[in-house]
């Protein structure tokens, strides 16, 4: 299934959201925005945990619905539906009876005006660019992130580490959960952010995401690009659940009320490949 809307824009995104080779996609990919704010989020249910394509559902209608709402502060909405995400998958555990076993990392883009930030708990990652390089990115709450930072692995074994799948901080879990949030930052400083589950990053590396970034018209192109690395690398091999949200900002973003998608949710995720405004 296609669907795509397209009006002249100074921020345009793309989603993907494929399973791979596996049954379930238990990733999920949402959009929501009201007037000149906008959020973007993927989250990667935990397989192994039970319904993580349910925790993951959850915690995108959480930052749908605190974003579809007014979001004067985009520190306090973000918090807001982190939190909330939270509450609804304990609430969902405990009605079926299975504490504690869905989980779902999460990362989240909002963009307000000239503003931007970001927030993420888990492995699925933000990245941002300017045009020639790589600013950020969140680091994993892995345990080969806490390896790399302390100096014990390289910062690129992190990918392929036999320990990748252990994570040490998702929603689902007991308590307040320990995400951690970026900005409010100028957006001008900002070409392109890229959210993705670790399926994707595993597969393509950050050198190559800017290469594509450079030769890119749009969100679209840009993603398009790095999939076919992904699907190319991936090939003959069980590949993972692989979900993508490409946001490219141009050099009229300080007028946020026009926008730009083309969202091509797949059939195998299309209860997850989600426009909200």
């Amino acid at each position: 299934m296609i669907r795509r809307s397209l009006r002249t824009a100074p921020v345009t995104w793309y989603t993907y959201s494929e399973a791979g080779g596996r049954e379930v996609n238990e990733d999920c990919v949402g959009v929501a925005g009201n007037g000149d704010c906008r959020c973007f989020v993927v989250a990667d249910g935990l397989g192994g945990h039970g319904k993580g394509e349910v925790a993951s559902r959850l915690a995108v209608e959480a930052f749908e619905e605190v974003f579809s709402g007014a979001a004067a502060d985009l520190s306090g909405a973000m918090s807001t539906a982190f939190l909330l995400a939270q509450k609804r998958i304990l609430e969902e555990q405990r009605g079926a009876g299975t504490p504690f076993r869905m989980k779902t990392t999460a990362a989240a883009l909002a963009i307000r005006g000239d503003a931007v930030m970001w927030g993420h708990i888990g492995d699925s990652r933000v990245y941002a660019f300017s045009r020639f390089r790589l600013k950020a990115r969140t680091q994993d709450h892995s345990v080969p992130q806490m390896l790399a930072l302390a100096g014990e692995i390289r910062e690129r074994e992190i990918r392929g580490h036999p320990d990748r799948s252990r994570l040490l901080r998702v929603l689902g879990e007991p308590g307040t959960p320990k995400f951690e949030q970026t900005g409010p930052l100028p957006l001008k400083k900002y070409r392109a952010f890229l959210l993705c589950s670790d399926g994707f990053w595993e597969l393509v590396k950050e050198r190559e995401m800017l290469a594509a970034l450079r030769r890119s018209a749009d969100a679209r192109e840009w993603t398009e690009q790095m999939l076919r690395i992904v699907e190319q690398r991936g090939a003959g091999r069980e590949m993972d659940n692989y979900s993508a949200v490409a946001v490219m900002v141009s050099s009229a973003a300080k007028q946020p009320n026009r926008t730009q998608q083309a969202e091509v949710p797949h059939e195998k995720s299309e209860m997850c490949g989600r426009t909200f405004f």
